[in-house]
């Protein structure tokens, strides 16, 4: 069974990019979506290291939607969590009817990671302008770039 996967793959890759191939194992966005600075999305992380944030967590897409428009197969992340804690890195996001989040939560800036689009598995909805604002500015307070 492992050779004929491995053969499969190997015929698979040579006729198809990669990204087919993962579209037909993996659950995409819905056909003609894409993705948008401040959405709210599901990822499926995986096992966690340390503190990080891991599983099937909730995240803010914060790559610039120029760099979006290009439909890249890598984005920039801010993990939510609904562990609210005064750090001065992280910002609260109350729900409302745009942005699909249950309750309230926070925007772990201190947790800025880079992963793959093919982690995400869903959207909820959009955390707006304003919000998308806020966190963008505490991730150049983080990065130490100008504002």
């Amino acid at each position: 069974m492992a050779a004929q996967l491995a053969s499969l793959f190997a015929l698979y890759a040579r006729t198809e990019s990669v990204r087919s191939w993962l579209s037909h194992c993996v659950p995409m966005r819905r056909l003609g979506s894409m993705l948008s600075s401040g959405d709210v999305v599901d990822l499926d992380l995986g096992l966690p290291q340390g503190r990080e944030a891991g599983f099937r967590h909730p995240a803010v897409v914060v790559s610039a939607q120029r760099i979006l428009g290009a439909e890249p197969s890598v984005v920039y992340v801010v993990p939510l969590t609904s562990t609210l804690r005064e750090f001065h890195s992280e910002i609260t996001v109350d729900p409302d009817n745009h942005n699909g989040l249950a309750g309230r939560s926070a925007a772990q800036c201190q947790h800025l990671r880079a992963v793959s689009t093919a982690r995400i598995v869903s959207t909820r909805g959009n955390i707006g302008a304003a919000t998308l604002a806020q966190i963008r500015e505490t991730l150049a307070v983080l990065l130490d770039i100008p504002i």
